[in-house]
């Protein structure tokens, strides 16, 4: 068996280029269905917003290449427009990226757990169509252990490596559990809506929002099943509120260390969380000298975020050691398989000499008993398995070796066996 992946990524593509090769999912079944018509004997199709990947696997008389490129036409996908930006990778480099891809080492944000989930789900819509049961299938499923491995053996995804993020795991470390947590975002800003996000998810029981133009803090609420509060109205609740994200385009401060000393005092000196991801800032500084209160503006949520990208790098380096692990396993276990058909080739010749000789022989020997004819064939296979079983070693032992072909080679034409 052949196998070739072609795509493009973020790596080496524009967004616009990614969206005119992009899959739709609706249309995943027939483009799998094409493939195989096409002369695929397996073939799995991932296609996300940061890559759109091909992965075939044809018969050695079929050349993967023109599948694709076959596909691509009866697609009316312009190729041309993909020049420079399209790899193709072959046997082991396409094995090595499906490994590194699945293990997020390949990811815009290294480590970042999606993409294993996504490649779960094109293999999934490979199975429902028949698409994948082979060598493509046994790739993938390594690939995924491969990714388990290095999920449970390095830190490369316990990091947090955006700054909404960050603000999430600040907000952990200073409160523990967040399920008991009322969040208040001011603003409308990105970055505040997706640490709302995070904080969602991870369990925050209230959220609140409020900005300058109510049907904007109605429109935001509904994103968090929280609830829209009056701009004019938030002040007077400040000492309900665990956690402030502020993202307000306002051009002052909009809490001020006065105000905010008078609500921890209302807190009884609760624990606060502030988050200032707005830029200008919309919380005095100095709110951080207060006791209780706990204050991170972006440079400070920013240097965490490096911090935590350089560590991700060294466990990266772990992880590509335990990919490199995982493909050569991979390779060994593909060559031993590809000298199967060898092995079974080389038996059944020596199977058909032997019970040949033995036919011959018990016409010239008249009146063997029973046992005797049984004793002749136990002795003729055993003869036989001995002679067998240096090559068989050989070939086996050799599949392991990547320079093992040439001794396989020799045995194939001493025997006169086919590949």
């Amino acid at each position: 068996m052949k196998l070739l992946l072609t795509g493009l990524s973020h790596k080496t593509a524009p967004v616009h280029l990614r969206e005119k090769l992009a899959i739709a999912e609706a249309l995943l079944p027939r483009a799998l269905q094409e493939l195989q018509k096409l002369g695929a004997a397996e073939a799995v199709v991932l296609s996300t917003c940061n890559r759109v990947e091909f992965a075939v696997s044809t018969p050695n008389e079929i050349e993967p290449g023109m599948v694709l490129d076959q596909f691509l036409v009866q697609w009316q996908i312009p190729r041309a427009a993909f020049d420079g930006h399209l790899y193709r990778l072959e046997e082991r480099e396409a094995i090595q990226h499906i490994f590194r891809v699945a293990s997020s080492l390949d990811s815009m944000v290294v480590g970042e757990p999606q993409i294993l989930g996504q490649m779960k789900a094109a293999y999934r819509a490979a199975q429902k169509e028949g698409s994948v049961g082979g060598m493509l299938e046994t790739v993938l499923t390594r690939a995924f252990g491969a990714a388990k491995r290095v999920r449970s053996e390095t830190g490369i995804g316990h990091m947090a490596v955006s700054v909404s993020y960050a603000a999430v795991e600040l907000a952990r470390q200073i409160f523990g559990s967040l399920k008991a947590q009322r969040v208040l975002i001011i603003g409308s800003g990105k970055m505040g809506e997706l640490a709302a996000k995070h904080l969602r998810r991870s369990g925050a029981s209230k959220i609140f929002v409020t900005n300058r133009t109510h049907a904007r803090a109605e429109e935001m609420a509904r994103l968090f099943d929280g609830q829209a509060v009056e701009y004019t109205a938030f002040p007077a609740m400040l000492h309900e509120i665990d956690i402030v994200i502020a993202s307000s385009g306002a051009p002052h401060f909009i809490l001020t260390r006065d105000e905010m000393q008078r609500v921890i005092g209302q807190r009884k000196n609760k624990p606060m969380f502030l988050i200032d991801i707005a830029v200008p800032r919309n919380i005095e500084p100095t709110v951080n000298d207060i006791d209780g209160i706990f204050l991170y503006d972006v440079d400070d949520l920013s240097g965490v975020v490096n911090a935590n990208l350089k560590e991700r790098e060294k466990q990266a380096q772990q992880a590509e050691a335990i990919v490199a692990e995982e493909v050569e396993n991979m390779m060994a276990r593909l060559r031993i398989e590809g000298v199967t058909p060898t092995i079974v080739s080389l038996q059944a010749q020596l199977e058909e000499i032997r019970a040949a000789e033995v036919a011959r022989a018990l016409r010239r020997m008249h009146g063997l008993t029973p046992e005797q004819q049984q004793q002749m064939e136990a002795m003729t296979r055993s003869i036989v398995n001995k002679i067998a079983h240096g090559p068989i070693s050989e070939l086996r032992r050799n599949a392991t070796d990547p320079e093992g072909d040439r001794a396989i080679d020799v045995i194939r034409r001493v025997f006169h066996l086919q590949r």
